[in-house]
């Protein structure tokens, strides 16, 4: 009865052992985004004055203790029938942005500020009245297909469209956790406050690097 007794005690301790290394070195888990905060469509630069850029503000985490590394991040932007990639990924936090070339993302996660920009050989995409499908993706390491994490839904009015044609305007959406959904206001380049015109400075020197 002993003997027994102690194989089956042995038998669940190995089976514990087992499944704790699964789940702490072999499981690859899911990589997962929070609901950004902020999202900006707009031009580029301290003053808006460059091409439309797309900037978003999230928590990326994973599921599974061993962590997973990001290949690249890039954004697409779908209104009607016209779609645009913005593949060009900086990123950082409190203006300390770097171009993305790889990064690692933890079970606790990481939050970062992230820009994304047109090619610089294409046409620039203009932000028109509409109902608009961010999507984001990221490339991991070893995979051949992008991964979608999130797909935002956005609207911009014919009123908004027209303030939008104005030089240095761009529209921000502002997460409103208790209704759901964004609340979109325009700001102009001359109005935005001096930490946004700090992190946005940190970035274009970033690109002058690139």
């Amino acid at each position: 009865m002993m003997p027994s007794l102690s194989v089956a005690i042995s038998l669940i301790a190995l089976g514990v052992s087992v499944i704790t290394a699964w789940l702490t070195f072999f499981r690859r888990g899911r990589l997962v985004m929070t609901q950004p905060t902020l999202v900006f469509f707009g031009p580029d630069g301290p003053q808006f004055i460059g091409k439309n850029k797309i900037y978003l503000r999230t928590l990326i985490y994973c599921t599974a203790k061993r962590g997973i590394v990001i290949e690249s991040l890039h954004v697409t932007v779908q209104r009607n029938e016209s779609k645009q990639n913005f593949n060009i990924w900086v990123y950082g936090d409190n203006g300390d942005l770097k171009r993305g070339s790889g990064i690692f993302v933890p079970q606790e996660g990481i939050t970062f500020d992230h820009h994304f920009l047109q090619p610089a050989d294409g046409s620039n995409f203009k932000f028109k009245a509409g109902a608009y499908r961010l999507t984001v993706l990221a490339k991991l390491v070893g995979e051949e297909t992008p991964k979608e994490l999130m797909t935002i839904k956005l609207s911009i009015s014919e009123s908004q469209e027209l303030a939008l044609s104005s030089p240095q305007t761009a529209i921000f959406f502002d997460w409103g956790p208790d209704q759901q959904n964004y609340h979109p206001h325009i700001r102009n380049g001359m109005d935005i406050d001096s930490d946004m015109k700090k992190l946005i400075e940190s970035f274009d020197k970033i690109k002058g690097k690139g």
